[in-house]
């Protein structure tokens, strides 16, 4: 991407921390305008202060009707049509599959799968019109395997892999890419609420908590978010890798 020009437009949902706010850094970083989107304005800014370039905060709620239209046409209005997409809004819920409610279930669905679907749809005629386009959904090896206790979050992550691998293959050959990257464990506000999760329903202490998740990356620790982003910027560079689910664990998942 930044071979081809600088100051693309980027659009991150879940900008204001985690993942989505290592990959604002990066792209920032590497002279992209950035559009920061996620629920919590008071964090957004303060991710936005943190970049380096020119960023524009959308807060707002990607799982509420009209939010991907409001996104991008706010975008559109200030800077032009989105050339970047990175959907890395998501928060897992832990639950046996026989005590997962229809409101957990369509929680889940809601923001790890179809809120990044709506922000497809809106996002990729600009981007085929144009000829060029980058399109990059944060995933989870969730989207691979199984796992106990995960049944919704692991659902929707599955069905946003398909999404992924069907958009890549319909727009092959225009410009456009649409890849996913499959982290584990990553050192992020997510896994500390997994951490709480686990002393909640085991008793064990939280260092121990999050040994255990640490010891499911062969690497024996926590992913670091730049880890991630750094393989965000790889998709977006290039052409070649298209529909592919690039995972970033340590080894643990190997495919």
């Amino acid at each position: 991407m930044s071979a081809d020009r600088i100051n693309r437009i980027a659009v991150v949902t879940g900008g204001s921390r985690g993942i989505g706010a290592a990959v604002a850094a990066d792209l920032s970083a590497a002279g992209h305008r950035v559009v920061l989107a996620a629920r919590d304005a008071e964090a957004l800014e303060h991710a936005a202060k943190a970049l380096p370039g020119p960023v524009l905060t959308v807060p707002l709620d990607v799982t509420a009707p009209g939010a991907a239209d409001e996104l991008f046409g706010r975008v559109e209005a200030e800077w032009g049509p989105a050339e970047v997409l990175v959907c890395a809004a998501g928060a897992g819920a832990s639950a046996k599959l026989t005590e997962t409610t229809d409101e957990l279930w369509e929680a889940q669905l809601a923001l790890n799968l179809t809120a990044p679907f709506r922000c497809l749809r809106r996002a990729l005629p600009p981007m085929r019109a144009a000829g060029w386009g980058r399109v990059v959904v944060v995933a989870s090896t969730a989207a691979k395997v199984g796992a106990p206790y995960i049944a919704a979050y692991t659902a929707a992550k599955h069905g946003v892999l398909g999404l992924v691998r069907s958009a890549a293959a319909e727009l092959a050959g225009s410009g456009v890419t649409v890849n996913a990257v499959c982290p584990g464990y990553v050192d992020t506000p997510m896994t500390d609420a997994t951490v709480a999760a686990i002393v909640a329903r085991t008793g064990r202490t939280e260092d121990e908590a999050r040994a255990a998740l640490a010891r499911m990356q062969p690497i024996g620790r926590l992913i670091r978010p730049e880890e991630v982003a750094a393989v965000v910027r790889l998709l977006l560079d290039q052409e070649a890798l298209n529909g592919q689910a690039v995972t970033v664990d340590g080894g643990g998942v190997q495919s």
